[in-house]
């Protein structure tokens, strides 16, 4: 079996569940997927990236539930982060951080994306908290480092 840890965190990246079914973690695989399109449904998220890719940013933030979008970053960064693992990635003990606070900044996005601006710009539900993965995984990096570094 092909263990390409990339390979799988990029299938689940694409969709939660891929990369455990290419892990033969199939169970685990199915409630991910299911997840996703439950999710997916209940947040009306397909009409909200739509809506954003068409540049009707206040429109997408009116059709957002965010009740249920508030699940999307933990469940994609938990996926992607057990198939990588299970794929043979990650072998030291604080390589989940970056998945970790990746989540919580991308749920910190989907929070603040009614309002914040940046250069003027409301990003809105898709693009402000895709934009916040860069700061999310780059504080893991540092906290992980520090973590090795210190003790």
């Amino acid at each position: 079996m092909d263990k390409n840890p990339i390979e799988k965190l990029l299938w689940s990246a694409a969709l939660p569940g891929f990369g455990q079914f290419l892990n033969r973690k199939l169970f685990k695989g199915t409630v991910l997927l299911i997840l996703e399109f439950l999710v997916n449904v209940q947040a009306n998220f397909n009409e909200v990236i739509i809506l954003s890719f068409q540049g009707n940013i206040q429109q997408s933030i009116e059709q957002t539930d965010y009740g249920w979008l508030m699940f999307y970053p933990c469940l994609y960064f938990f996926a992607m982060w057990d198939a990588w693992k299970d794929a043979g990635g990650g072998k030291d003990r604080y390589s989940f951080l970056p998945f970790v606070f990746a989540a919580y900044s991308v749920t910190t996005g989907l929070v603040l994306c009614q309002t914040l601006t940046l250069f003027g710009v409301l990003f809105g539900p898709v693009w402000l908290p895709m934009l916040f993965v860069i700061p999310g995984v780059i504080i893991g990096l540092i906290i992980r480092s520090f973590i090795y570094k210190f003790f």
